[in-house]
């Protein structure tokens, strides 16, 4: 991979995506965007006002920005839906797949994508990959597809595309997957103890068979001591991110590891040591969701480790180089922001989703009717 001629903080920062506090950018947003030169940004529903608004936000820290950023989202539909106040509810992902229509499947995709983009969005993580299993119901709930793994392939195959017909990059999550995870990895660490063998047959296979369509994929806070010998999370961990993502399935796509501020990782390591684990274990990029210290500590982390180690130094110039080959060469992100969407432009983004669900949830009662029968 070709060198650059940027500095060490400028491609430290293009390593960060980080959250905030807010509704507009501020002096201290502002501060932050121009010396962490972060690789992204990501909003929640704290932060979504109105479309405009939202808008008007996310073209504004664009301009405070030096390097085109990641503007990035939650967006699954259901339970994850960060858009409902100002837009209205998007189906679940259950909900689609149990109404059984590869053309819903798409759709689905289409119309959450059309959403984001109009908003000023370019990166909705999302589809869930994780397989539906009883274990992890209570945690998961309507997020997840099937238990059959190909099923889960079915949807998420034709969201992507759907999300690719607006110029939207989607990512899979939660990589190797938490099907198997009785706890949630917001508080704490699931440890599923599933051997090698079954999760490359089962948790597995949607990597597998998705790897060339995902333009990223999410590595989970969850440990496999069956497969790493210890129970350290995967987000963190050389055996799952470089031994089997990037060589086993041949993964070339962005990794990124799930918010660092999570149970799942900090019950087992301090912010610091998580940044810096998740990059030498492969990653490429890392979340920070909420809380402002932890986003300055865990860039200095990465730049102090990188400023002592020349091993650490070029595991970052590959990752920020990675990260910069996809800003200019992905249609999701190099394409313009769009103009500001009018209300009339919007009341019919409103309209489309809502019909939409409605013809979801009509045929998936018909299905569970059916197959009560």
């Amino acid at each position: 991979m070709a060198r650059t001629s940027l500095d060490l903080r400028t491609l430290a920062g293009q390593l960060l995506t980080f959250g905030f506090d807010g509704t507009e950018v501020s002096g201290n947003l502002s501060s932050m965007l121009k010396t962490l030169k972060p690789g992204g940004i990501i909003l929640f529903a704290r932060n979504i006002e109105s479309p405009r608004q939202t808008h008007a936000l996310l073209k504004a820290a664009q301009k405070h920005a030096t390097i085109p950023l990641f503007r990035c989202v939650d967006m699954e539909g259901g339970t994850v839906d960060r858009l409902k106040n100002i837009i209205g509810p998007a189906p679940s992902v259950q909900e689609v797949a149990t109404a059984g229509c590869k053309t819903y499947f798409r759709e689905h995709g289409r119309l959450i994508g059309s959403e984001v983009s109009a908003l000023g969005f370019n990166v909705d993580f999302a589809p869930v990959l994780d397989l539906r299993f009883e274990a992890s119901l209570t945690v998961m709930g309507s997020r997840t597809v099937s238990k059959d793994a190909k099923a889960t392939v079915a949807y998420a195959r034709e969201f992507l595309r759907g999300l690719k017909d607006v110029k939207i990059a989607g990512c899979g999550k939660h990589f190797p997957g938490l099907g198997e995870g009785k706890l949630d990895s917001h508080q704490a660490l699931p440890v599923v103890n599933k051997s090698w063998k079954a999760l490359w047959a089962e948790d597995l296979v949607p990597y597998q068979m998705l790897a060339k369509q995902l333009p990223f994929v999410m590595v989970a806070h969850c440990a496999f001591p069956e497969v790493t010998g210890e129970a350290i999370p995967a987000s963190i961990s050389k055996k799952w991110i470089g031994d089997v993502l990037r060589k086993k399935i041949g993964y070339t796509g962005l990794v990124v590891s799930d918010d660092l501020e999570m149970g799942g990782v900090l019950k087992v390591a301090s912010i610091e040591e998580a940044a810096v684990a998740t990059v030498q274990a492969g990653a490429d990029m890392y979340l920070v969701c909420h809380n402002e210290e932890l986003v300055q500590r865990a860039y200095e982390a990465i730049l102090n480790e990188a400023e002592r180690s020349a091993r650490f130094r070029a595991k970052v110039e590959t990752a920020a180089l990675r990260i910069l080959t996809a800003k200019k060469r992905w249609p999701a992100l190099t394409k313009k922001m769009a103009t500001a969407p009018s209300e009339t432009a919007m009341n019919r983004l409103r309209q489309k989703m809502w019909t939409f669900g409605e013809e979801v949830r009509l045929t998936a009662n018909v299905q569970a009717a059916e197959a009560a029968d």
